[in-house]
């Protein structure tokens, strides 16, 4: 099918649819002011009939017909109406028009059925008498709650016919003449539409061809302007974007050539698309010759194989471990690799990461080692029961003082060496919590964990007669892990009761601070020096480990203090001044 001009194709449509417009509104007038005009005529010709009713009831009544027609033929005249008095049997009593002698009973009119029935009729029909087409209201006329007659009024129809064909003469007129003026305007406007696009068509060709420089002309309707500016813009952007995308790609090569972790695209069937330089060293491969090749016979490691493979296969993220044997050394890597897709969601290839985590293994064993090393903190409680328990079996129990001193050490000792295993094993779990997954948290009262803090270490402070003190809101909500808080603050303030002097207060304080609860625990103690500050809260670190074995210390619970802190995601830390106190400070942030 042949494509016509736009220009007729906007034309056409603009008269049809005009045109249309037209005729249905010039129909609508037409009906809508004929049932107006009727309508007025009813009123008109129901206003007459019940001033004659009200007129000529009683002489219809008293049967004075010789007036009836008198004053009907008055009416008659002088409203320009034809008004007929009907009597209940039918029979015509008075006429304006005719003579009511002559005429024919009226009963099977059907505007005077409904009025004989105690209603109003209305009925447009050809009148018998006259010939014409009528327009008739009838009324009764009542006395006594009866229908003694009917009073008729009614005009010809075709006075409503002339005036209204005089009117729809007039619209049609108008009708034809605003047709022709929107024909005329239709064209001059689709002409005006359509040059800018003719003009528009061929600088499109021009870009098509690579003329950029080409700049199209501005034109004054808003809607095509906006589009000549727009492919303007675009043809000046195209040269751009050209540009821009070679930069990206430099810019990407540079990125994956500066990225510590390997980088590896291959497409569906393994071969290689891209390698960064990172690849290159960690699988001691080269570029230029690994390219359009497949994975396989480049690296030969079937685990990574495998994971490209799954890759691909199950279209799924994948990770895991990889190790490689170089030279003797053992590498440890992490691999991540995902779907290539393109711009149409299509799978294309797939991408994988791999990261060099041998130094993690390493930190990772050195933290092992570090736990393994400390055990040497047991191995002094084990020795010291162990020698009292020797000496016991070599005779100090036939000795009940000795035997008593000796148990009394190896109880302490046995204490100790719970202490401090229950701590690492604190510790341990604390650790292993927050790097597999975070801490659960609930909404808790701060003021119910500070008392309950308080009352597990109640017992130690009546030891020294020592008040601890709480200064909390009641009300004062935070998300927190109860039981980890709970051991934290219980480790603050048993360490401040054991550096308290005897008969004095440890005070324990919680409040809201912007976006943080802050807890603190002070004491009067004997203090720190700010040369031990820094180190205070590393494990097994003590100022002065004697006192603290003395007092019970294990040396790991300000370590569970800040690993508890840390797990909530917040800090902890330490003001102390020798001789006067210390005051430890856990802040926690409200929202995790």
């Amino acid at each position: 099918m042949k494509n016509r001009r736009l220009l007729w194709q906007i034309f056409t449509p603009f008269v049809l649819v005009t045109l249309a417009a037209l005729i249905s509104a010039a129909f609508y007038i037409s009906y809508t002011l004929r049932d107006f005009h009727l309508d007025q005529i009813e009123q008109q010709l129901l206003a007459q009939a019940y001033f004659a009713e009200e007129l000529l009831t009683d002489s219809l009544a008293n049967q004075e017909n010789a007036y009836l027609n008198e004053v009907t033929k008055e009416l008659g005249q002088e409203t320009g109406t034809r008004i007929t008095i009907i009597a209940a049997s039918g029979q015509v009593v008075a006429e304006s028009h005719e003579q009511a002698e002559e005429m024919e009973l009226h009963a099977d009119r059907p505007e005077i059925v409904q009025a004989l029935e105690g209603s109003t009729g209305f009925a447009i029909r050809p009148s018998t008498t006259l010939g014409q087409d009528m327009v008739y209201v009838a009324i009764p006329m009542m006395q006594d709650g009866n229908v003694i007659g009917v009073v008729r009024t009614s005009v010809s129809a075709a006075s409503i016919d002339n005036t209204l064909a005089e009117i729809f003469t007039q619209i049609a007129f108008a009708s034809i003449i605003i047709a022709f003026a929107a024909a005329i305007v239709s064209l001059g406007i689709s002409r005006r539409i359509t040059l800018p696009l003719e003009k528009l068509r061929e600088g499109a060709n021009r870009f098509a061809q690579g003329d950029f420089s080409h700049t199209l002309p501005h034109a004054h309707a808003y809607e095509i302007d906006a589009l000549v500016t727009a492919m303007n813009r675009m043809a000046k952007d195209l040269d751009s974007r050209i540009k821009t995308m070679i930069r990206q790609h430099n810019e990407q090569q540079a990125i994956l050539s500066s990225m510590a972790e390997a980088v590896i695209a291959v497409d569906n069937n393994q071969q290689i698309i891209s390698i960064n330089e990172a690849a290159e060293k960690m699988l001691n491969i080269d570029k230029t010759d690994a390219n359009d090749r497949r994975l396989s016979e480049v690296v030969r490691n079937p685990m990574l194989n495998d994971y490209i493979q799954t890759a691909l296969t199950e279209e799924t993220h994948v990770e895991g471990p990889l190790t490689l044997h170089d030279t003797g050394l053992e590498r440890h890597l992490r691999v991540q690799g995902t779907l290539l897709r393109d711009a149409h969601n299509k799978k294309i290839g797939a991408v994988v990461v791999l990261n060099d985590i041998t130094q993690i293994r390493r930190l990772e064993r050195v933290r092992k080692d570090f736990v393994a090393n400390v055990s040497h903190e047991l191995k002094t409680p084990v020795t010291s029961i162990k020698g009292f328990i020797e000496t016991l079996l070599d005779g100090a129990l036939d000795d009940p003082e000795d035997a008593a001193r000796f148990i009394k050490i190896i109880e302490r000792q046995t204490n100790r060496l719970n202490h401090i295993i229950q701590d690492l094993l604190t510790l341990s779990r604390i650790e292993e919590q927050t790097e597999r997954t975070s801490i659960e948290v609930v909404p808790a009262n701060i003021k119910g964990l500070l008392s309950t803090a308080a009352q597990l270490c109640q017992l130690r402070a009546s030891e020294k007669n020592v008040e601890i003190k709480l200064d909390c809101e009641n009300d004062l909500i935070a998300p927190v892990n109860p039981s980890l808080l709970e051991q934290a603050l219980v480790n603050l303030i048993d360490n401040a009761i054991k550096y308290s002097p005897q008969d004095d207060t440890v005070t324990v304080n919680a409040h809201q601070d912007q976006n943080n609860i802050v807890f603190s625990v002070s004491d009067n103690g004997c203090g720190i020096k700010a040369k031990y500050l820094p180190r205070l809260f590393e494990r097994f670190y003590r100022v002065d480990k004697a006192r603290s074995r003395k007092l019970g210390g294990t040396g790991l619970g300000l370590a569970i203090v800040k690993h508890i802190s840390q797990a909530h995601g917040g800090t902890v830390s330490v003001e102390s001044t020798p001789d006067i106190g210390s005051t430890f400070t856990i802040t926690i942030p409200t929202t995790n």
